[in-house]
């Protein structure tokens, strides 16, 4: 996944490691030439070409080892923001039915958090491959340079030392140095398994970190000001000492994670000791000199440390096994809706004609049904209003309007046939939606209206003005291109809530669909405003359907059709003053509601 994603990442990591991994032998290696040559010959010429050499490949080694350093840290710059596109990437990828399953949400706020926490997860696949390789090279390296140690005869008379001709204690001196080498990283992976073991007390403590620093938004900072919520946050701060950081930092000073760190060091300074008594010993008797002494010092210490970090790179990658179990179970998640082939007829006249036949959708993990037997036909071109009380299944109906559900039982049409039997895409194309809860992005006006960075500016415009917009945009220093908010330009504008409401209405014009669907379109709006976006409603959605979720039953009245929901069920449909005239309907009901409170509202005003 990983290769597939960011290749460069890989081939830095190798180049790193290439030369990082050889550049201490070289200089191991002639500098136990240099001292040689000084013990020995002394050949000035020979020695002059020595110290070129070493000058030389020092700066060379020292200049690719700083190139391809900084080029396999940029790219490690960018591991994070990679794992978070590949997480988003399967999200957007994902049915909209699994988006919105808590326990998918809680899956991947684990794998985020996992990733903060100490790069467990996707990250550490990364950072463990750089560890490993340049841990083989590092390896091989040292071994070329040591091999002729173990194989270098001890001379006959130097005593019981000669013991160590033995082929057998070769052998045995290798494995216990080995088993030095894998005893030392073995308890440091106990360590790392330790911390492992607080990930789900950290899992909480990041959530709840994460949190506080969401307090800082400049909505929040208001209540939090004006209510003093700083005292009961740093209140739970501190009484969230038991989870977070702190029990880990206890446990490697006086718990057993301080054990294994210790246990580990010692380990790894054993081995080092052993080496350097072997090489004594054997130059002691004249088996070697004192220059292939300090290439052997050298190379075996380097070697040490090498192996200890190439088996801590492994133990690594089983302590991260369990986090990478959570990241696969989100990137298997499989797609149950299908996706259908057929293409959406492209008609000019938008004659689209939606059937809802005997609908019903429950939710899953849900006994109870969100809509019940739902069935009505849309007139090509009519406005549609959709009231009812919270919880009545108006949002569902959306939802399963756009497909972002499939119903449960019965069918949705699309000029006679199942809308599951569409491409997906090629489907949701035909409808533009503004959301109660929309978003707009921190980027240039004209961009966020086109959703895209190229657009046409005259129908931008147009579509700002006829949502409402063109007087405010008039008074922008500059135009289509200000930023919305703050965030990426000083000179950003923070618009209001209804401002903002216009500019989403107007993408929704922009994508010029078949069908616009408005939820509380208004909702932001002063009574001015509202009443100047219905007044423009017929040019608004001329030649479209037009589906309203209104909350006040007074901008109901411009549509031609209404229907009514209550417990997930259709009970009443028709026009404003047919439904308002039944008095025993649930219209009628909430219309007097609403009425009673205006005048309530202008009695005691």
């Amino acid at each position: 996944m990983w290769w597939k994603e960011h290749p460069r990442i890989f081939i830095s990591m190798i180049a790193s490691g290439l030369v990082a991994g050889t550049t201490p032998y070289v200089a191991i290696f002639l500098t136990a030439q240099i001292l040689a040559e000084i013990v020995g010959l002394q050949r000035s010429d020979v020695l002059r070409n020595l110290v070129i050499w070493a000058l030389g490949s020092a700066l060379l080694l020292g200049l690719l080892v700083a190139i391809t350093k900084r080029w396999k840290n940029v790219e490690y710059s960018q591991v994070y923001e990679i794992t978070n596109r590949m997480l988003a990437d399967k999200s957007m990828d994902m049915d909209f039915i699994s988006v919105d399953d808590s326990r998918v949400k809680e899956l991947r706020t684990r794998i985020r958090q996992n990733g903060s926490w100490r790069s467990m997860g996707m990250p550490i696949l990364v950072y463990s491959f750089d560890k490993l390789f340049q841990g083989i090279v590092a390896i091989i390296g040292s071994l070329i340079l040591t091999w002729s140690f173990f194989t270098a005869t001890i001379p006959t008379g130097s005593g019981w030392i000669e013991h160590f001709n033995n082929l057998l204690i070769r052998v045995l001196i290798v494995v216990l140095l080995i088993l030095l080498s894998a005893v030392g990283p073995s308890f440091n992976g106990k360590a790392h398994a330790r911390q492992a073991e607080f990930a789900n007390d950290m899992t909480f403590s990041n959530r709840f970190f994460s949190f506080i620093m969401g307090m800082n938004s400049t909505e929040k900072q208001m209540d939090v000001r004006m209510y003093s919520q700083e005292k009961i946050l740093f209140g739970l701060e501190k009484s969230l000492g038991k989870w977070s950081d702190c029990r880990m930092a206890r446990d490697y000073k006086n718990g057993l994670g301080a054990v294994y760190v210790a246990l580990g060091t010692v380990m790894s300074q054993l081995f080092i000791g052993i080496i350097y008594v072997l090489v004594a010993l054997k130059a002691s008797v004249g088996a070697f000199g004192v220059a292939a002494a300090a290439q052997y010092l050298g190379a075996l210490t380097a070697l040490s440390l090498h192996f200890t970090e190439f088996l801590r790179g492994i133990g690594e990658l089983k302590s991260n096994a369990t986090f990478l179990k959570l990241a696969f179970e989100f990137f298997d998640e499989p797609n149950p809706m299908y996706q259908g082939s057929l293409t959406v007829e492209k008609r000019e006249d938008n004659k689209y004609e939606i059937e809802f036949r005997n609908v019903s959708f429950k939710y899953p993990t849900v006994d109870t049904y969100a809509l019940k037997n739902v069935s009505l036909k849309f007139q090509y071109g009519e406005r549609l209003a959709i009231v009812g009380e919270n919880g009545s299944g108006k949002t569902t109906f959306i939802k399963l309007l756009c497909r972002l559900y499939d119903p449960t039982d019965g069918e949705i049409l699309l000029n006679g046939i199942d809308i599951r039997k569409y491409d997906y895409h090629e489907y949701m194309d035909i409808f533009s939606v503004v959301f109660q809860d929309f978003k707009l992005f921190a980027f240039e006006l004209g961009e966020n209206v086109a959703v895209s960075s190229e657009y046409d500016s005259d129908r931008v415009t147009e579509c700002l003005e006829g949502a409402g917009f063109g007087e405010k945009l008039a008074e922008l220093e500059n135009g289509l291109s200000t930023n919305i908010s703050k965030h990426f330009a000083d000179d950003g504008v923070d618009f209001s809530g209804g401002e903002r409401q216009k500019i989403a209405l107007a993408r929704a014009l922009y994508k010029d669909a078949a069908y616009i669907i408005l939820d509380e379109p208004t909702a932001a709006l002063d009574p001015i405003a509202e009443h100047e976006v219905y007044s423009r409603m017929n040019d608004i959605t001329q030649g479209k359907t037009a589906i309203f979720i209104s909350h006040r039953l007074s901008s109901c009245r411009f549509c031609q059709d209404i229907i009514v929901f209550h417990d997930g069920e259709l009970i009443q449909q028709g026009s404003h003053d047919n439904l308002v005239e039944n008095a025993e309907g649930k219209y009628h009901e909430l219309w007097h509601a609403q009425a009673q409170y205006y005048i309530e509202s202008e009695s005691s005003s």
